[in-house]
């Protein structure tokens, strides 16, 4: 199991971070999901899917639990939130040393469509299929929207020298 966590904790976080932004409720979710890994473990078939595949599957149903599990609790005390999408454009394509400012100013350029898409994505955490139902665009649209407006934002950021220019190719 060691080994398990060692291989696959950025992935089983990464997953969790996606979903629940606070950091202290994402790293209950990540002893969750190695807890429930540990249980299942024996239904793992290599025929089926690889490694890799059967625990990024396991921890994106147990995120969307959590999340609705804790949807479902009252909320006794209202803390104040950061803004998420501060933290949702922070990839490696877009260095955390960029303003909040900037970033919300590059993403208020794009199309009011691909904004509702970021918004989506990133505040949300909806999967491109969820976003696709939702809004009534093909999938296709909604991952094209969603790469070129990051591509788009990158772009517009470059003038802080802090980001390289980014094409679709990259």
């Amino acid at each position: 199991m060691n080994h398990c966590i060692d291989k696959y904790s950025g992935l089983v976080w990464t997953i969790a971070k996606r979903y629940v932004k606070n950091q202290s409720s994402a790293e209950d979710l990540v002893q969750e999901i190695f807890t429930e890994l540990w249980k299942v473990a024996d239904r793992f078939d290599p025929d089926i899917s690889t490694e890799c595949t059967f625990i990024g599957m396991l921890a994106r149903r147990r995120s969307i639990d959590f999340v609705r599990k804790q949807s479902r609790q009252p909320q006794f005390e209202s803390l104040p939130e950061v803004e998420s999408m501060d933290h949702a454009i922070e990839t490696p394509s877009i260095p955390i040393s960029c303003e909040g400012e900037d970033i919300r100013s590059a993403i208020k350029e794009l199309p009011p469509e691909t904004q509702n898409i970021f918004y989506q994505y990133f505040d949300e955490g909806m999967t491109h299929s969820e976003i696709a139902q939702k809004s009534g665009f093909p999938l296709g649209t909604v991952k094209t929207r969603l790469r070129r407006g990051l591509i788009e934002v990158r772009n517009k950021l470059r003038h802080l020298d802090v980001v390289q220019p980014l094409t679709s190719a990259n």
